[in-house]
């Protein structure tokens, strides 16, 4: 989207939302640390105090950042688990594809999880603790999936599918591998066909 359009569509939104707009492109693209309050008051067209009003402190800000993207991740296993209610592995494979389509969009940025976690050291923080019981959920879904697949040691298979998902993001990220997205779905499915399911559990 060029600067006028998003500059008409954000001017549409109410101030919390144009708040969290602004605070998303710029944490993506310069980092937590790097971004201060007034610079994503500027680009909100608003004001420190009014970002205060909605946002206590930029730990707040960071935080419900974080959340929106984890919910994001969280509704595409809630599509694939609508898509395909009795196919598992049709859904771990949506995951995938869901991994890999996004990979173009964070080549340049990086992940948000990835960035915010090296810039967060002290995992007290509560952005910091969003994203650890975020993977932990998502893990736990993807092990699941596994179960109902039929695969054979679903907890190492469900590692094992992190490993290559959240490294193929590192790897576009730092621009390691070529095609990775193609060769993401290759992988994936080279490690479910290694295991034939025994069939949906349900």
């Amino acid at each position: 989207m060029d600067r006028a359009g998003r500059q008409s569509r954000v001017a549409k939104l109410p101030p919390r939302e144009r708040i969290l707009d602004a605070a998303e492109e710029l944490f993506s693209r310069e980092g937590i640390r790097a971004v201060g309050v007034q610079a994503i008051a500027d680009r909100a067209e608003t004001t420190k105090m009014a970002l205060y009003r909605h946002f206590a402190t930029k730990d707040a800000l960071v935080e419900e950042w974080l959340r929106i993207v984890a919910a994001d991740y969280t509704a595409a296993f809630d599509r694939l688990a609508q898509a395909h209610p009795d196919d598992p592995r049709a859904q771990i494979l949506g995951l995938a594809r869901f991994i890999a389509d996004g990979l173009p969009g964070i080549s340049h940025r990086g992940c948000p999880f990835i960035n915010s976690v090296a810039e967060l050291p002290d995992r007290t923080h509560p952005a910091r603790r969003l994203i650890e019981a975020h993977k932990v959920r998502q893990l736990r879904r993807l092990t699941d999936l596994c179960v109902r697949a039929g695969l054979p040691d679903p907890q190492d298979t469900a590692a094992e599918l992190t490993f290559l998902l959240e490294g193929a993001q590192v790897s576009v990220q730092n621009g390691s591998v070529e095609r990775a997205g193609e060769r993401l779905m290759r992988i994936v499915e080279a490690v479910l066909d290694r295991h034939p399911a025994a069939g949906p559990t349900g």
